[in-house]
């Protein structure tokens, strides 16, 4: 089979890497030019270490992206991981046309930050989706699709890098095989199914103490490791990544007030939280490094009583 592969970050170097290892051409990389100073896309690294053809285009819209392509002459396009805008004049270009990995299942969880809303809202499920790209966002008919579990204590990079990172890569493959050999199938996204989500930012992954503890420690999963779910502490952005929690059975069991440190533990320290409290163990102070929580609570000085979010 012969692919062009477009994509960007380590999955589109791992999809790129799959398809050489069991002995695919891959005519030529497609990457998003990188911004200002920013370190070299892997991708396009890997691709410059095997000496494949490279393309760093601005916009896929152009006559040069699609007339590089289409001098590829290859069987199939692959996108894995693409941020830019392909259009249909670009991905029908291929023999067989191009397609696409999502990381959910279309049609629920369109959009740029499909993880990590899942997991903030306390899914149980989740999956990967290999679709046809249209000029809709990630609103093409689907290929083929793969379910994985959401863990109670998962986070995003769990669920990433653990299932839906190795398992995309597979998936990569065997709808690649499909199409080209004529035996897939692709199926009309059902629109009353369908949901957008947007990023999920700085602007949504700050903590509100008020919210319940499982809103909480699910918004903390959901964004570790990023964005990385935040508070404050003295007028300063907290960072929180590892956290547990645990839950009040009765009235008796609440303390403190709500964002309020209520107990310094070997691991880090208690938030009280509504039916609740989280427990911290890896945090992020704005001026710093990722370090334990109990590293942090005698650094900054943190007491039972101190309070967050303020």
């Amino acid at each position: 089979m012969r692919v062009a592969i477009i994509g960007q970050q380590d999955f589109g170097k791992a999809v790129m890497e799959a398809f050489l290892a069991r002995g695919d051409t891959v005519a030529g990389v497609f990457v998003a030019p990188e911004k200002a100073g920013a370190k070299p896309d892997p991708l396009k690294l890997a691709a410059q270490e095997k000496g494949l053809p490279l393309f760093q285009f601005p916009s896929y819209r152009k006559a040069e992206a699609q007339d590089a392509l289409r001098q590829l002459k290859v069987d199939l396009g692959i996108m894995a991981y693409v941020l830019l805008f392909a259009p249909q004049e670009f991905v029908n270009i291929p023999k067989h046309g191009t397609i696409q990995y999502h990381p959910s299942l279309l049609p629920k969880y369109r959009g740029p930050s499909s993880i990590n809303w899942p997991i903030i809202r306390g899914d149980t499920r989740t999956g990967l989706t290999i679709f046809r790209p249209t000029d809709g966002l990630d609103e093409g008919p689907v290929i083929l699709q793969k379910e994985v579990d959401i863990g109670p204590d998962e986070t995003l990079g769990d669920v990433y890098f653990n299932k839906l990172f190795p398992l995309g890569v597979q998936a990569m493959l065997e709808a690649a095989d499909l199409v080209v050999a004529g035996k897939h199938k692709e199926m009309v996204q059902d629109e009353s199914q369908a949901s957008y989500e947007g990023w999920c930012r700085e602007a949504e992954a700050r903590i509100n103490w008020h919210n319940h503890v499982d809103f909480i420690y699910n918004l903390i999963r959901g964004c570790n490791p990023a964005p990385g779910a935040w508070t404050t502490l003295g007028g300063k952005k907290l960072q929180i990544f590892d956290a547990r929690k645990s839950v009040y059975r009765r009235f008796g069991d609440v303390s403190g007030k709500i964002g309020e440190v209520t107990q310094i533990t070997d691991t880090g320290f208690k938030v009280s939280a509504q039916g609740g409290q989280i427990e911290v163990m890896r945090v992020k102070p704005e001026e710093g490094k990722k370090v334990s929580a109990a590293e942090f609570v005698k650094a900054a000085g943190i007491t039972v009583g101190t309070m967050l979010g303020t």
